[in-house]
């Protein structure tokens, strides 16, 4: 019998030892690495916004690898109380040192502060808390209590933005996020966002079966502002006709709009209010579900029927009371509101002197801020021009004809001479190709 050797083993692959390199990679090779291990996409998408590198964060400006500075008017709502604010570092930095993940078998103290501290500003009749790591995972809890409830149909809003996993992106009202998924939930129906006669029409058809999800302010279609006491007749017809109402202050929660809450103009209280983006203050990601007691009686009995591990880690609880902490310290709420009544009617002033009769509206409440084109061109070529004048802004994820405008509470009055004369700058050279009839010419030096 003829023995034969085994055939020798491949070669071990010699791992780089993660963090250990002479420098940061530079763009090119940035660039290289997003391609080969993340997204193509997402690599083109930073080139065509300038190819920078973003690598220090403090208060509203945003540091790239070569030293250029950003005004950070961007960031889709989540730096309120801008970036490393010193309250929320301090919190968190205490707690990493100490005891940042949890084992989930003890009590621990992080996360019940954490909570009093968001139920203490919450609307009245809120007062229980579910964490999650994310917007969209903050949806996925409230559809379940909703269910819990009996309530399996789903009404969300035409162009709403709720996110993009599984159950949320059934709420959210693009079919260009929805079709590559489907099927997605059954059972869920869009209607026209501010329409009451329409929402009451699906409730009517099915009472005591519904969920409704709204925004108080539809950010991601454009800074869609409804009808006032729009938000108060939605309170009124769920009751009537026993649905269960969801909204989602994702993003314009905590300040945003220049009140703590959205519904808080018309004092709605729903059965749940979902919160995220300005709760992580700006450092550790994190969201939550405020719910009645009613809403939350099947997580409250069963604490493993709606579970996570990371849910109510203690580093971003500390994120969370630092947040809330700031927002007090700093009035910043009360800042939103003031800052905002200033932006808005100067934006406005600046945009229309070079677009003219392009532009077909400048809307928005607090700090959410909304310049709606008459054509999808302008928003984008204005973003980029903004870019290159050292301004962040956002473009709008379910309206190409709206740019938008985020900015942090913390904006000093240089921030804000530099924010007016970036746009001006940005808006004159591009008004030159989008602008039509402009309405008296440049409105500042």
């Amino acid at each position: 019998m003829t023995s034969t050797s085994a055939a020798p083993p491949p070669p071990l692959r010699t791992p780089t030892t993660p963090g250990v390199r002479a420098a940061a990679p530079g763009r090119d090779e940035l660039g290289a690495l997003y391609r080969a291990h993340l997204s193509r996409g997402r690599a083109t998408l930073g080139e065509l916004f300038g190819g920078h590198v973003e690598v220090a964060s403090q208060g509203a400006w945003v540091t790239t690898a070569d030293g250029s500075r950003f005004l950070n008017c961007g960031g889709y709502g989540v730096f309120l109380s801008g970036a490393r604010h010193p309250t929320v570092v301090r919190h968190v930095a205490e707690q990493l040192a100490t005891h940042p993940v949890a084992t989930r078998l003890f009590l621990e103290p992080q996360m019940a502060l954490a909570a009093d501290a968001l139920v203490a500003v919450a609307p009245a009749g809120l007062e229980r808390v579910h964490f999650a790591g994310s917007g969209a995972e903050a949806v996925e809890a409230a559809v379940k209590l909703a269910r819990t409830r009996g309530r399996r149909r789903l009404v969300a809003m035409e162009n709403g933005y709720h996110g993009k996993t599984m159950g949320a992106l059934s709420l959210t009202g693009r079919s260009v996020f929805q079709e590559p998924f489907r099927p997605l939930l059954p059972d869920t129906t869009h209607v026209p966002f501010g329409d009451g006669a329409a929402l009451e029409a699906v409730l009517a058809a099915h009472p005591g079966e519904v969920c409704v999800v709204l925004e108080p302010v539809q950010g991601e279609a454009g800074v869609v502002i409804p009808p006032d006491g729009y938000l108060r007749s939605v309170g009124e017809m769920c009751r009537r006709h026993g649905a269960f109402l969801v909204l989602d202050e994702i993003q314009t929660g905590l300040g945003r709009l220049g009140s703590w809450w959205g519904v808080d103009r018309e004092d709605v209280t729903p059965d749940v209010l979902l919160v995220g983006k300005g709760l992580s203050g700006g450092i550790v990601p994190v969201s939550a579900v405020v719910a009645t007691h009613e809403a939350f009686r099947a997580f409250d009995r069963d604490p493993y029927l709606h579970t996570s591990t990371f849910s109510g880690a203690p580093l971003a609880m500390a994120a969370v009371r630092g947040a809330l902490a700031a927002l007090h310290e700093d009035d910043l709420v009360t800042r939103s509101r003031e800052l905002g009544a200033e932006l808005l009617p100067e934006l406005g002033r600046i945009v229309r002197s070079h677009y003219g009769a392009a532009v077909r509206e400048v809307r928005g409440r607090g700090l959410l801020l909304g310049v709606e084109f008459a054509d999808p061109g302008p928003a984008g070529d204005l973003l980029i021009e903004l870019i290159m004048n050292g301004v962040i802004a956002n473009h709008s994820l379910n309206s190409h004809l709206v740019l938008r405008f985020t900015p942090p509470a913390v904006l000093t009055r240089g921030d804000l001479d530099f924010f007016y004369e970036a746009v001006d700058r940005a808006c004159r050279a591009q008004g030159v190709r989008h602008g039509t009839a402009a309405e008296g010419g440049s409105s500042r030096a």
